[in-house]
């Protein structure tokens, strides 16, 4: 069976440090094959901050891949200079120059995408060519393969007030990406954990394809009485090529443990 670990928005910098070591204590448990960064992985873009997450991924169970994208506070938001010069400049020192990884194995592929602009504070947006880059690759494909894209900025939204967080071109890319054979989309931003359809929200789509959101996996920035979050989907081709299962595991503070809160089998379409 393939585990994906997926957090999003830890903010290093922010960190509660019983939540890293919970997260640590998770990952050795599960041994997922991909540990999934989808954005924000620092608070402020500073050195410090993205030493602590070079840190955190060290501290990953052995042989543990890893995939991240930027989320737009990883780019200098008061530090002008670097801001204009090398927006990416620290996060590549921690994650490599490629900014949309890919990652692929028998059972998996997951393909990342960069929805920052250093010109923007805070909103996403993906341009034709990403739509068009991703959805090539998500036709090469096998059959076996669970097909996950990672973004920061989410495809979905569940209130009216987070609308205006919706990644800037994504009613296409949904669309695209769903013809193209996507199972999952997996995103961030927003703090908010949830699986949702994207039929829910985008029309027009020509077979299914579901938004994977997740909470902040670390940061004490949480929304509300939202604890921290992360999730898990497994998927076991060999058993059941016909589904994925996504499993949202939220921190309480009285275990200082990740605890299962809920799970959502996804049916994939082959």
């Amino acid at each position: 069976m393939t585990c994906v670990m997926h957090i999003s928005d830890p903010h290093f910098g922010t960190q509660r440090e019983p939540v890293v070591e919970a997260v640590l204590r998770l990952a050795r448990q599960v041994a997922p094959e991909l540990v999934v960064l989808s954005g924000d992985v620092t608070q402020r873009a500073r050195r410090s901050q993205f030493a602590a997450a070079a840190a955190f991924l060290q501290r990953l169970p052995e042989g543990t891949a890893h995939l991240a994208v930027p989320g737009n506070h990883d780019i200098p938001l008061y530090n002008l200079p670097a801001r204009l010069a090398s927006p990416y400049g620290g996060y590549k020192r921690v994650f490599g120059s490629v900014l949309e990884p890919l990652h692929e194995s028998a059972e998996l592929l997951v393909i990342g995408l960069n929805t920052t602009r250093p010109y923007r504070h805070k909103n996403g947006e993906v341009s034709p060519q990403q739509i068009d880059r991703v959805a090539r690759r998500l036709r090469a494909a096998r059959a076996e393969q669970l097909r996950i894209v990672v973004a920061h900025h989410p495809l979905h939204v569940t209130r009216e007030k987070d609308i205006e967080n919706l990644l800037r071109g994504h009613e296409g890319a949904a669309r695209a990406w769903a013809a193209a054979g996507a199972d999952l989309v997996l995103g961030g931003h927003i703090h908010l954990a949830y699986v949702k359809p994207l039929s829910d929200h985008v029309k027009g789509l020509s077979r299914p394809l579901w938004a994977v959101q997740a909470g902040t996996a670390t940061s004490h920035r949480v929304r509300g009485t939202v604890p921290n979050s992360l999730n898990l989907i497994r998927h076991e081709p060999g058993r059941d090529p016909g589904h994925c299962v996504v499993e949202r595991w939220d921190y309480v503070a009285a275990s200082e443990a990740f605890e299962p809160l809920e799970h959502t089998r996804i049916p994939l379409h082959r």
